[in-house]
């Protein structure tokens, strides 16, 4: 239910949509510059490969990985824009344990695929200034595999470049996700308590 399509909304979904909210009103006034957004990727990318191809244990690598990821990308956002328009009926208890919970699952794709991403490189392409957004196009390269082309999607929020969103291959992995969680509570009657039992199982706890 909770899918994998997480690893590369943080890792690597592009025009982005206006959503409801002070969040979406914000995106909709500035962009980051494209080439601090083109820098900020690139920065970005740089630490992920360093991490997974340095040297140490796969939980001195989680260890390293977290932060960096945390510093990185609009967690909280990510998670109310893929709750959508459900979080208007979440009570505030129920939305701080959505969002401790997705941000949990989203470390949990992100460490358990850390031997697939080992010799990954990536070589920016093209930078786009959208509104709501900076698209920094980038082509990434897996040992024996095709390359892929990667959008990285960048806001200014609370003052720095963050990642709102990744499109791989041309699909919107935050939109991807929020029509799982959408489908999800669709069939459960809009019951947000039901999406967070789930993930709570997902993540063990």
């Amino acid at each position: 239910m909770i899918t994998r399509r997480h690893l590369l909304a943080c890792t690597a979904a592009a025009s982005l949509l206006a959503t409801a909210g002070p969040w979406g009103r914000a995106l909709a006034q500035a962009a980051v510059p494209a080439p601090e957004a083109t820098a900020f990727v690139t920065r970005l990318g740089s630490a992920l490969v360093g991490i997974i191809d340095g040297p140490g244990t796969y939980d001195d690598k989680k260890r390293r990985l977290q932060p960096l990821v945390e510093a990185a990308v609009d967690v909280e956002g990510l998670a109310r824009f893929c709750l959508g328009r459900y979080q208007r009926t979440a009570t505030p208890p129920q939305m701080q344990e959505f969002t401790q919970l997705f941000r949990a699952v989203l470390m949990n794709n992100i460490f358990g695929k850390i031997g697939e991403f080992q010799g990954v490189t990536f070589t920016p392409t093209t930078t786009i200034a959208r509104d709501g957004g900076t698209q920094v196009g980038t082509l990434i390269k897996r040992p024996n595999q095709q390359p892929n082309t990667v959008q990285w999607v960048v806001a200014p929020i609370a003052g720095a470049p963050r990642i709102i969103d990744v499109v791989a291959e041309g699909v919107s992995l935050r939109l991807t996700q929020q029509s799982d969680y959408a489908a999800f509570l669709s069939r459960n009657n809009g019951d947000v308590s039901a999406l967070i039992a789930a993930m709570r199982n997902q993540v063990g706890r």
